[in-house]
């Protein structure tokens, strides 16, 4: 199902199109994709929002070349996401938004964070941003094996692949 709105922007308040799409993925579940852009300020908004709660759940999945990176990976707002061989660890937060990508758009995901980082980098995270760039390029590339890991509470994340590992999660105590 498919649903258009409309709606002021947040940051401008400009009337803009907020678009919602209820969409199932096979042998996951249904989620909702939200959409929304402005086009007076750029704001922009895309989320996507697992419509199901399940039993808390971790994924582990070892990429070993240029083939593993099309699998289909779910992240909710809840997921945190390890990369334990490139030293990346994504814990959820505030602004956390799902999507439903794959190992290739992690990884791309990853790589624009870096360079965030570099725009206000001094001389030594500088460094440590364009190595890390350049070993996401390799991993990009299937150069790299790595193993790629979500942990979620909610349970509404996956990997899904005949190789992926799914096995209960329990999250530490707080």
């Amino acid at each position: 199902m498919k649903q258009a709105l409309s709606g002021p922007c947040p940051l401008c308040g400009t009337e803009i199109e907020f678009i919602y799409q209820t969409e199932n993925i096979p042998y996951f579940s249904d989620i909702l994709l939200m959409c929304g852009l402005c086009e007076a300020c750029g704001f922009r908004l895309t989320d996507t929002m697992i419509l199901t709660s399940n039993e808390p759940i971790r994924y582990e999945f070892e990429i070993k070349g240029a083939d593993d990176l099309s699998a289909r990976v779910a992240r909710s707002t809840s997921g945190r996401i390890e990369i334990p061989e490139l030293g990346v660890s994504i814990d959820p937060g505030p602004a956390c938004q799902g999507f439903v990508s794959n190992v290739e758009g992690v990884l791309a995901r990853v790589e624009d964070a870096i360079k965030t980082v570099l725009l206000s980098a001094d001389d030594d995270e500088r460094r440590s941003a364009l190595e890390g760039l350049k070993t996401i390029a390799e991993a990009r590339e299937g150069m790299i094996p790595f193993t790629l890991i979500i942990e979620d509470p909610s349970g509404n994340s996956a990997i899904i692949h005949d190789r992926a590992c799914k096995a209960p999660y329990t999250p530490p105590p707080e």
